[in-house]
């Protein structure tokens, strides 16, 4: 459902996570932020009913119903992984709607692609899937002390 409905960001997101993601400690290697049942494995089935749901939750807010299963998932995700443990953030870190409360827990574990830095969603999305593709994994930097509003890169070349 979030591929069909987000497009290209999100299909690259699942691909990439899928390619590259590893399950440690009993934790699958991909999991999906929600906006009322914190962190999901990517094979959830989603209907009509949890997107009606997802929709009533204002994340920017600070709503409970948001922050309260995150909280719970990240603290458990935390016990799992182990001390040494990091998480590899395929979202925006540009707001603290999700990575302040990442960055509670795992400091300076929590890392991005440094290559998303100043890239909007469909261009994150389109170097995913080249990736991918070229099965090519990308360098990852600490979400702390990390530029979160950088320069735009130059446009993705055009595939063939």
């Amino acid at each position: 459902m979030f591929s069909f409905l987000s497009g290209l960001y999100f299909r690259g997101k699942l691909a990439y996570a899928h390619a590259f993601g590893r399950s440690v400690g009993g934790v699958p290697g991909a999991l999906i932020i929600t906006t009322d049942r914190g962190l999901v494995p990517t094979d959830t089935v989603v209907t009509r009913d949890d997107l009606l749901a997802f929709a009533c939750v204002d994340i920017a807010a600070g709503d409970e119903r948001y922050t309260k299963p995150l909280r719970r998932d990240i603290d458990a995700l935390d016990r799992s992984l182990g001390p040494d443990g990091c998480v590899i953030l395929l979202g925006s870190i540009a707001t603290g709607k999700y990575v302040d409360m990442l960055l509670e827990t795992f400091g300076t574990r929590l890392v991005f692609p440094s290559d998303f830095v100043g890239r909007g969603d469909m261009s994150r999305g389109g170097l995913l899937l080249r990736c991918v593709s070229e099965e090519r994994e990308l360098a990852y930097e600490p979400v702390v002390g990390a530029v979160r509003h950088g320069k735009r890169p130059p446009k993705l070349k055009p595939l063939r």
